[in-house]
């Protein structure tokens, strides 16, 4: 295994690191001030399309496509991603400067992989250029969406059209003034197999029917100009040729997509991790409690050396995933997604409760960043599946690898 970067990524981190140095870190408080005054609730911030132009002027554009998607981006592998989008992670806001953000990124991806030349054309190629924003519509409030075979909302044929009914919520993005496209997930051939039940179908946010029902909030934030939106659909016509790859055809869509998007979870939590290790460390270092600086206490510490440790842990896992997913593909790295996806956000919101902890009352504030990578990361626990989900099915597939395997012992008695 090599665990030296190519020369290319090497370049296109430093290009990175300069760019945060020069434009992120300088206005970090003032995006999140902007966004944090009810003043401006679902508006966005006025500096943002700035910082896209720079970097898209500057080659530091779609870094998330793969390698086969190359006349859109640099064509980067996963492995070949992750470094990148952990320095992005850093500042989670600034991922839609570089047009990586979730959920954007799945939806390219799933357009990329399934849409049609003519849905490639009318909705991958604004979402390419960072023209609009997009949200991915599967969660339902009542049935337990992790087991996506639960979903109720209908999209059922009627002439032209597509007639969907039913309810969402915690969808991501809804409310952004830029969002002009939702995927939504939904059952069609309601007497197929559970997993051949379910399609996918583009629907535009202004199309009748469709309602906002109310905003949801995390942690007591409504997370402007984005946030988690619950949607009603009555009687929505949407065209027929929306359909995306076929009827019955929305697991195998859903599974191309959340792959990639688990990981690239895991790469940012690893990046507010070390974010909040470092700014730890400076805290703790210049700092005075009973007569001597923080860091020569013993436990502190040991807080430290443990924040490091597992945060190296969680990257080198990270990175032998995105490895696996670029040599053999999603499904067969589903294991590693799987353990990764349960790692990442855990390590990381250990480690920012240490760094808040050694902050004091500063630590649960706003005055460093690390409250939000705490909450940030409490939620991605449950993104893209609970973490017990992915346990139950990676311990479902490791006592079936493991049961089947030649035993070298005999029990006694």
């Amino acid at each position: 295994m090599d665990f030296e970067h190519s020369t290319k990524v090497k370049d296109m981190i430093a290009r990175l690191e300069a760019f945060m140095e020069k434009h992120v870190y300088p206005t970090e408080l003032e995006h999140h001030d902007w966004n944090a005054n009810p003043d401006n609730l679902w508006k966005r911030w006025p500096g943002i399309d700035k910082l896209k132009d720079i970097a898209r002027g500057e080659g530091l554009w779609n870094l998330f496509l793969p390698e086969e998607y190359g006349e859109y981006s640099p064509g980067l592998t996963n492995l070949e991603y992750a470094p990148l989008a952990e320095i992005m992670g850093r500042v989670p806001a600034s991922s839609e400067y570089f047009n990586c953000s979730a959920p954007d990124t799945g939806n390219m991806e799933v357009l990329a992989k399934f849409g049609s030349p003519e849905q490639k054309e009318r909705w991958l190629k604004p979402l390419l250029n960072g023209d609009i924003r997009s949200a991915y519509v599967m969660t339902e409030p009542q049935v337990a969406s992790s087991d996506a075979t639960n979903l109720e909302l209908t999209i059922m044929p009627d002439g032209d059209h597509y007639v969907l009914n039913g309810r969402k919520w915690w969808i991501s993005g809804a409310k952004n003034p830029n969002c002009k496209l939702f995927i939504v997930m939904g059952k069609t051939l309601l007497d197929n197999p559970r997993h051949q039940q379910h399609s996918q179908i583009l629907v535009e946010p202004d199309t009748p029917g469709l309602t906002i029902v109310r905003q949801q909030t995390v942690f007591g934030s409504h997370n402007s100009p984005g946030g988690e939106s619950e949607l009603r659909f009555e009687n929505v016509r949407v065209p027929k040729e929306n359909l995306i790859l076929g009827e019955g055809r929305g697991f195998e869509i859903a599974q191309g997509r959340l792959g990639p998007g688990r990981i690239h979870h895991c790469m940012r939590s690893i990046g507010q991790a070390q974010r909040a290790l470092e700014i730890m460390s400076h805290r703790v270092e210049n700092r005075v409690a009973f007569g001597k600086k923080l860091s020569d206490q013993s436990s502190i510490r040991q807080d430290v050396a443990k924040s490091f440790c597992e945060i190296e842990m969680a990257r080198l896992l990270t990175l032998k995933a995105a490895d696996a997913m670029d040599k053999y593909g999603n499904k067969v790295a589903k294991d590693l997604i799987a353990a990764i996806k349960v790692v990442a956000p855990q390590m990381a919101q250990t480690v920012t409760d240490r760094a808040i902890q050694a902050h004091g009352g500063m630590g649960v504030s706003d005055d460093t960043p690390i409250a939000g990578f705490f909450t940030l990361n409490r939620f991605v626990r449950i993104a893209d599946g609970p973490d017990e989900v992915h346990m139950s099915q990676l311990g479902k597939m490791k006592i079936k690898e493991y049961a089947g395997q030649k035993q070298y012992w005999t029990e006694r008695g």
